[in-house]
């Protein structure tokens, strides 16, 4: 198991949280997801070998959220 935090730019309410986290959970391979509204963070566990965070992270920016 491999764990990111990224940084989510462009949060500002618990429905960006539940977009954010809704987007990450249905990805096959993700173990884990945590978001943080205060610190504008996501932390993911997931299975390197069925998933990278390059599409982590444009499954995060599909939402309408920038990664920085």
């Amino acid at each position: 198991m491999e764990k990111i935090l990224l940084n989510v730019e462009g949060m500002s309410c618990s429905h960006c949280v539940k977009a954010v986290t809704n987007a990450v959970e249905g990805l096959n391979g993700v173990k884990f997801v945590e978001v943080n509204l205060e610190s504008k963070t996501a932390s993911i566990e997931y299975d390197a070998e069925k998933i990278t965070p390059e599409l982590i992270k444009k499954a995060i920016e599909e939402e309408g959220y920038d990664i920085t």
